[in-house]
């Protein structure tokens, strides 16, 4: 572990240099001033700084700064905070003690150091900054692991929504959204809409064409529809089979007819060939729209309902259209 001695006297750099060395500290660095002292530590820039180090023995008669002002200065430093910095003081210089500290020192030897007792303050800060060091890595990985954690449980929570053929929301997320804007338009006394989405004829187009073809239809027309949403707030789910919902934030019967409309022409315009359609050469849907301003005394289900007879009746009306249910 890296030391970095900071004395001004040649004789007292020689002799520390030696003890640390004796005992098989090699890697041991001087410095005459604290002006090297803070080049050598990348003080006033960090991509200067010659290599980190692990304690720092800082004489407190440092003559161009003084120990207890190059102590702060060093520990104010984030980087350097957890470098254990032991104070070398002379008999004349003891009062200066509880200022240092304060500063930031951890321990001090008294100058000039026996070999016992420099050895001793060494040993213990080197523990200290070994410890330090230990947490730290500890606190790392630690919030590594829960970042990590964090954005699996997110993953886990999008793949859950998510219905696993069309990669659109599930009928989880969709009952999930709808309560939670339907509280929402609660608390605001904003519209409320609902599009419930039937593919024409699909049991005849997996007749005729198999099922991976049918399972192939079902993506594009999940794709359509999603692209045909143009607010971030809307959301496209399939709500089983062929069936698909999408869920309109804020927005009233006609805004709702309008986004209806557009879906059902995007999916036209997919050209999917359907020859066991009965009303098209190509893939089509209907569509049932629902609109409401929620109540207290009323439900999603409600407007559920309602879109569900809208589609209904776009189905008996002879498809491919949307369709407003009477009274919603």
């Amino acid at each position: 572990m890296a030391i970095l001695i900071v004395e001004s006297s040649p004789e007292g750099r020689d002799r520390l240099t030696s003890l640390l060395g004796a005992e098989g500290y090699t890697e041991v660095v001087t410095a005459e001033s604290a002006r090297h002292a803070f080049q050598y530590l990348g003080l006033e820039d960090p991509a200067q700084a010659t290599r980190d180090v692990d304690l720092i023995l800082l004489d407190m008669g440092i003559p161009d700064k003084g120990g207890v002002d190059a102590c702060a200065l060093i520990s104010e430093r984030d980087r350097l905070r957890d470098v254990p910095i032991i104070m070398l003081v002379g008999a004349a210089e003891t009062g200066e003690l509880d200022a240092a500290f304060k500063a930031g020192a951890v321990d001090y030897v008294s100058k000039p150091p026996s070999r016992v007792e420099l050895l001793a303050r060494v040993r213990a800060g080197l523990r200290i900054k070994r410890e330090v060091d230990r947490r730290r890595a500890c606190e790392k990985e630690s919030f590594e692991v829960t970042r990590l954690l964090d954005a699996a449980y997110q993953r886990l929570q999008r793949v859950s929504f998510l219905d696993g053929l069309t990669e659109i929301a599930n009928r989880r997320r969709f009952d999930e959204f709808i309560d939670h804007e339907w509280r929402r338009g609660l608390r605001s006394s904003s519209p409320l809409s609902m599009i419930m989405i039937d593919i024409d004829f699909f049991k005849a187009f997996n007749d005729t064409y198999g099922h991976q073809h049918g399972d192939e239809c079902l993506r594009r027309v999940a794709g359509a529809l999603n692209v045909g949403l143009h607010r971030p707030g809307d959301l496209a789910a399939r709500y089983g089979g062929e069936e698909f919902a999408v869920v309109l934030a804020g927005a009233n019967r006609a805004g709702a007819v309008v986004v209806a409309e557009t879906l059902r022409a995007k999916v036209e315009a997919l050209a999917i060939p359907h020859a066991g359609s009965r009303v098209s050469d190509r893939i089509t849907i209907s569509l049932g729209v629902g609109s409401t301003i929620p109540a207290p005394e009323s439900a999603p289900s409600t407007l559920i309902a309602v879109a569900d007879r809208a589609l209904y009746q776009a189905k008996a009306a002879g498809r491919n259209r949307v369709t407003v249910a009477q009274g919603a």
